[in-house]
């Protein structure tokens, strides 16, 4: 069982420090190779919180005496995650604000969001 979780992990690591270089060089670039690059990463993040359900999946599963520190490690992702998305959203989002859509949208294209 842990042996899964263990594989899950090394995925874990190698998408995340893709993503973390790739979104060090968005703003950094213009044009479609900048839209590009933020698809991927997009991609890329939603595979990372895919990962975190198998993994989530995987803990509940292990021997009740080794759960909570597999469910330690599981909450150091999420949490390392929400930090990669909030720095892929730009820093003055926030849980729960309607702006960041527009921002993501500024962020990602160099160009705000037009809203009637």
């Amino acid at each position: 069982m842990s042996s899964d979780f263990e594989a899950y992990e090394q995925d874990f690591g190698t998408i995340t420090a893709e993503v973390t270089n790739k979104i060090g060089r968005i703003p950094k670039l213009s044009g479609d190779e900048k839209t590009q690059l933020v698809l991927n990463v997009d991609k890329q993040l939603e595979e990372v919180r895919e990962l975190l359900e198998q993994m989530d999946l995987e803990a509940r599963e292990i021997p009740i005496q080794s759960r909570a520190m597999y469910n330690s490690r599981l909450k150091s992702y999420k949490q390392e995650i929400e930090k990669l998305e909030k720095d892929f959203t730009g820093p003055e989002s926030t849980p729960g604000n309607p702006a960041i859509s527009s921002r993501k949208t500024t962020y990602q294209t160099g160009i705000p969001e037009v809203h009637p």
